[in-house]
């Protein structure tokens, strides 16, 4: 019973995480798009008023016409429509996700006695110190002299980012790194509009009601944390999805994986915003794709040649299942014993013979490749099992 409760609170917690992620992101898209869009106002009588830039569209069957007040309006408009529920419900709901699933069930998802053998505790105030600690080194380095030189912020921002992404790969399991890693920038997103764009909001709301001139300085910082925002959110998206893909977050090399991969995302996040004004680059999308070639190139598997006068001794069927029954089972079943799964990871049953030869592939890769399984190798498979397996797969699984 436990483990079917804990499927339904991650099926519910990621379908709200998902879709008030999916507002938010694409609300600051938009307004990013509209901010770099912005052409001077074509009425003398909108720029006397502090129209800063305006924009016509048509969409769904209607024309609009966005204007944008640099900076106060003559008037407080009856009705202003704020955006920051859906950044503070995607925060609440991801930091449901992480304690349901990375901290809850570290010792499955988290803790890795391969890396390091954490205790329960000690791993969970690690992971709830990534998250605090990367929002106030990111704040203090904002608020330094470095914040005002956004290149000079970007080369240390790419470094600091590489040194926690390789600590967090010698601290937890690569799934729970990757994890890590992404909740920590997407902290840092949501805590950029909680802490400096709304109060800069509100201060510039209260200045217009008073009828004084806004301070400039609100408009400068919640620009800056937008602008750093919009290049965080492909990284974390990519964080969001890569544990479908063990040959990332197993390999050995994962953190320097992750880093690429997020690099190379907020590079094409660059060419996009770059387009907006209407001066695609192709030094941006370039480089991300280089990076994207270079990883699925260098974590390729290379493929073991065998010499004419090499022969593999070759596994039985029955050897192969007896590992993978006594390692895989417990959650690859049709009603799995582990406490903490309700059904078998993917539909994956490997419970037959038969079923351990029509999944051949997937146990080589997931077992002896990535090495990614057992999860946490909480059933102690060994080093020689993982080479009878490649040795049975390597010499063309049969029935036999």
């Amino acid at each position: 019973m436990e483990g079917y409760i804990l499927e339904w609170l991650n099926l519910l917690g990621r379908w709200v995480h998902l879709v008030t992620g999916i507002a938010w992101i694409g609300a600051s898209f938009y307004f990013v798009w509209l901010d770099n869009h912005l052409e001077a106002p074509s009425k003398a009588s909108d720029r006397d008023q502090g129209v800063g830039g305006e924009l016509w569209a048509v969409h769904g069957g209607g024309f609009y016409n966005a204007q944008k007040y640099t900076n106060g309006v003559p008037a407080m408009p009856q009705n202003l429509h704020w955006f920051k529920w859906e950044a503070y419900t995607t925060l609440i709901t991801g930091a449901f996700l992480m304690a349901l699933i990375y901290w809850y069930q570290a010792e499955i998802y988290l803790i890795d006695p391969n890396v390091m053998a954490l205790s329960k505790p000690v791993a969970i105030i690690l992971g709830v110190l990534t998250l605090v600690g990367g929002w106030l080194g990111y704040d203090a380095l904002c608020k330094s002299k470095f914040g005002q030189k956004e290149n000079t912020m970007a080369v240390i921002l790419v470094v600091a980012l590489t040194v926690i992404a390789w600590g967090l790969c010698q601290l937890f399991s690569g799934r729970g790194a990757y994890m890590h890693f992404g909740g920590m920038l997407g902290t840092i997103m949501v805590a950029n509009v909680f802490f400096i764009i709304m109060p800069g909001q509100r201060a510039m709301v209260a200045s217009t009601s008073k009828g004084e001139q806004p301070d400039p300085k609100h408009g400068v910082h919640a620009k800056q944390r937008s602008v750093h925002n919009t290049y965080f959110t492909l990284p974390v998206l990519f964080v969001m999805i890569s544990n479908h893909y063990a040959m990332t977050w197993g390999h050995e090399y994962n953190w320097l994986i992750l880093i690429a991969m997020s690099v190379a995302g907020a590079l094409i996040r660059v060419h996009f915003v770059k387009a907006h004004f209407g001066k695609p680059s192709l030094i941006p999308i370039g480089s991300a794709i280089v990076l994207l070639l270079g990883v699925i190139t260098a974590i390729a598997p290379s493929p073991r040649i065998i010499s004419s006068d090499e022969t593999i001794e070759r596994v039985s069927l029955t050897e192969a299942h007896a590992i993978v029954e006594a390692r895989c089972v417990a959650c690859h079943a049709d009603v799995p014993s582990h406490p903490g799964f309700s059904a078998p990871p993917k539909g994956i049953v490997l419970q037959t013979p038969e079923q351990v030869l029509a999944q051949a592939a997937t146990i080589h890769q997931q077992t002896v490749v990535t090495k990614a399984m057992p999860i946490g190798n909480l059933t102690g498979i060994t080093d020689e099992e993982r080479d009878t397996i490649d040795r049975w797969f390597l010499a063309g699984p049969t029935a036999e």
